[in-house]
This record gives structure tokens, sequence and C-alpha cells, in this order.
């Protein structure tokens, strides 16, 4: 009798609600979301200025080949930064299950993190930019951006094709140099490590 009145009286875990839990998903969404409008705002500016085309013009004009340039640009950027993200909300969930919880912590793991997305958005940036216009440059006996902003989607899927290559074959080596900044633990002598 007593086991069952301890039954009836516990409430089933599945009930409870996690509020921390709920705040640092709600702070990883509202992170994310500014990391990817900067991270739009930059790629379309970047691109926008080697194309010498405005996004917004090309897309009112209904110039396929420009948005799919700009569309891929996008993605790419994403592939690039989308590790700098994921490593800032591992350290939020390190710092929020080592508590206690203190200012100097916060302060600094806000620090990495700016420094960390900063890193990512104007290394992916760059490369993309540098990426085109070297692509261009290869390529002596067409002007590839010239031909995007007369509408010829052939060209614009290649240079979308190459944007994606660029991202997909960077993503690690960017991965591997900006995880420098992030203050690992010291792991014992002779303790296995991934590779970075």
């Amino acid at each position: 009798m007593r086991g069952r009145a301890l039954i009836q009286g516990a409430r089933p875990a599945s009930f409870v609600m996690d509020f921390l839990l709920l705040f640092v998903g709600l702070i990883k969404v509202v992170f994310g979301g500014l990391v990817a409008a900067l991270g739009i705002w930059l790629a379309l500016r970047g691109l926008s200025r080697i194309l010498g085309a405005n996004p917004v013009e090309e897309l009112r004009q209904g110039n396929v080949a420009a948005c799919l340039v700009h569309a891929a640009s996008l993605v790419s950027l994403g592939l690039l930064v989308q590790h700098a993200v994921q490593a800032t909300s591992d350290a939020l969930d390190l710092t929020v299950q080592n508590p206690p919880l203190h200012l100097l912590v916060v302060g600094r793991l806000v620090a990495v993190a700016v420094l960390h997305v900063g890193l990512s958005l104007g290394v992916g940036v760059t490369v993309l930019g540098t990426g085109v216009l070297l692509f261009d440059r290869m390529t002596p006996g067409i002007d590839e951006l010239a031909e995007v902003r007369k509408g010829n989607v052939a060209a614009a899927l290649i240079l979308s094709a190459i944007l994606l290559v660029l991202a997909l074959l960077t993503a690690p080596g960017l991965q591997a140099a900006l995880n420098g900044l992030i203050p690992f633990p010291q792991l014992p002598e002779g303790t296995l490590r991934a590779p970075a």
C-alpha cells in the first residue's frame, strides 16, 4: 500500500520542464539567427562587389543566374561558419553543466564566441571571393562574372559549384585552425585525442 501511494504521489519525469535547458536552447536559437543574419549580409555584400550587381535588383529583374550564384554563396558561407556556431553551442553546454557560473567565465565564453564566429565569417567571405576571382582569371576566354550579370545560367551553375566545392574543401582546415582559439582542457599524458 505504501509503495502504491509513493507511485501515485510521484510526478512522472516526462511532465517536468527543464527551464535551464529551455533557456539555453533559446540562447542558441538567437545566437544562430544573429550569425545567420550577419553571414547573409556579408555574403550578399561581398559577392555584390565581386559581381558588380545588386542582389535585390537582380531578384526584381528575375536574373536567375545571379540569384543562383548568390544562393550558392549563402549556402557555402553557412558550410564554412557552421562549425563556429556548433563550437559555441558546445562551449555553452559545457559552461552550463559545470556550475558555478561566474561573470568572468561568461565573459570569456562570449569573447571566444565573437572571435570564433567573426574569424569564420571573415575567412569564409575572403575564401569565396578569392575563389571566384581566381576562377575568373583562370578562364581568360570567358568573363564568367559578366555572363552571370547577363543572365547566363550555365556560367552561374559553374560558379555556384565552385563556391560549394571551395566551402566543402576549406571548411575542415578552417575548423582546425579556429580550434586553436578554444581553450580545451589539458588531457593526461598518453590519452588518445581525436584529430582536429
